[in-house]
């Protein structure tokens, strides 16, 4: 649940970008810091696990407007990938406002991406979260890689295996040519808030 500031007259939120190892997350944030340098309050921040990476770092959109006269500050975060560092990945979902689901659109990737979609789902259960109505937006990560001629999962395919029940905002993607980013980011700003505004009837 997002933190309120008195004293800074600011409202924090926390973004966290899910999905299997090596669908993009990181690559998605690093494109996000890169390009949004204006936008940012502090460096961006990684913790190295053994083959893994978690990045984090605060984002303030100019445009988000004001809660209550409040700033909005963003968190960002990513989790591991590997399920072998689901602890970590729980933890880093502790405070959740709002969740950006990459999912890797190769062929080979598909089972990854279902095992880690169930795991979103039951790390947010532990803390009293729905998938189903939490704030979420689906991300098909790596359609560039059609042009190498890998076999990718079409974008219906993809809709029906994972978007089917949950009927969230998609966007397809690049975290390499930067295609999307920005779009999936900035719906799932907007579904935050959205959901922030309703939870505490600042609407």
């Amino acid at each position: 649940m997002a933190i309120i500031n008195l004293k800074k007259r600011e409202v924090e939120c926390k973004i966290v970008y899910y999905g299997p190892g090596r669908c993009g997350k990181t690559t998605n944030l690093e494109y996000v810091f890169r390009n949004s340098r204006r936008l940012m309050t502090d460096e961006m921040v990684s913790i190295k696990t053994k083959g893994d990476l978690t990045i984090f770092f605060d984002f303030v959109p100019m445009d988000a407007g004001k809660i209550k006269g409040c700033d909005v500050r963003f968190q960002l975060y990513t989790v591991p990938g590997q399920v072998k560092y689901n602890s970590t990945r729980k933890l880093v979902l502790k405070g959740v406002d709002g969740v950006v689901f990459v999912a890797d659109s190769l062929k080979i990737r598909h089972e990854k991406n279902i095992l880690s979609l169930k795991n979103l789902a039951e790390n947010l259960k532990g803390y009293g979260l729905n998938i189903m109505t939490l704030p979420l937006v689906m991300q098909w990560n790596k359609r560039d890689l059609a042009a190498e001629g890998l076999p990718l999962m079409t974008i219906e395919e993809m809709e029906h295996a994972y978007n089917r029940q949950l009927k969230a905002p998609s966007f397809q993607a690049s975290a390499m040519t930067g295609q999307g980013i920005n779009d999936t980011l900035k719906a799932c700003l907007v579904q935050t808030l959205r959901s922030l505004r309703k939870q505490a009837g600042w609407e």
